[in-house]
């Protein structure tokens, strides 16, 4: 029998059905040239079109709500938003889980952005110790939370003002691009994973602003490292024993 000649086949990566229907609204929102405030279908219209089921659509409009990217009112239903639209809506088409780029990696990437713009939060902070503040009062708001959204929410607002208070104004928008990759494997954090992350990010900005660049550095590296086991199990893969 003839072996054949044609080189193996690359492995299909599966997308979330949620990564999808997010890529949908996008494009919904292009095609329609939808501004700021602008109304959308109702979640039931979206799955209808789709042709998915109105729980897989929550959970995309869901992960776009904590963004501000979308917003939903018991009156208005879902509308456009205000908050990240302008910096979010143009870097969606290029959303990494839409490129197959693997979790680790992503993972990878989120470690040297976030523990190099530091060096930078540590010296802005050492001139404005409103800095400190400013991030102490969102760790603590996070701390209080009762209920996995309310968590997800604030430790998003947290991780994005590490960003913006760095000052590199180019690496915001990149932030919230991996923000919202990283929806995809939070919901299933444990209250008592909850309260290591208020620890976690209180250690970092405490070493900050004590000058300690390397103890800050390394409870941010074991701080993203939690998420690789959850993004394994999210990608189907076997956790590590």
């Amino acid at each position: 029998m003839e072996k054949s000649s044609a080189s193996p086949a690359h492995p299909i990566v599966r997308q979330r059905l949620s990564d999808v229907i997010v890529g949908k609204i996008h494009d919904h929102i292009v095609r329609e040239r939808l501004k700021p405030g602008d109304r959308l279908p109702t979640e039931q219209e979206l799955a209808n079109r789709f042709g998915v089921s109105r729980l897989a659509v929550r959970e995309a409009t869901k992960a776009l709500g904590f963004l501000g990217i979308l917003e939903s009112n018991p009156r208005r239903g879902l509308t456009v938003g205000y908050n990240a639209f302008e910096r979010v809506i143009p870097l969606l088409r290029i959303h990494p889980s839409n490129r197959n780029i693997p979790p680790d990696e992503l993972i990878a990437t989120r470690i040297v952005i976030e523990t190099g713009v530091l060096p930078y939060i540590m010296k802005r902070m050492a001139e404005r110790p409103a800095i400190y503040e400013r991030l102490r009062a969102i760790n603590e708001t996070m701390s209080q939370s009762t209920a996995s959204e309310q968590w997800i929410r604030h430790d998003l607002v947290f991780h994005q003002a590490l960003l913006e208070e760095s000052g590199l104004k180019t690496l915001v928008a990149f932030g919230e691009l991996l923000q919202l990759f990283f929806q995809q494997f939070r919901e299933d954090v444990t209250p008592d994973e909850w309260r290591f992350g208020v620890i976690k990010h209180g250690r970092i900005i405490d070493a900050l602003r004590a000058g300690r660049l390397l103890d800050a550095g390394e409870e941010m590296r074991t701080h993203i490292s939690s998420h690789t086991e959850r993004a394994a199990s999210a990608a189907g893969e076997p956790k590590h024993p």
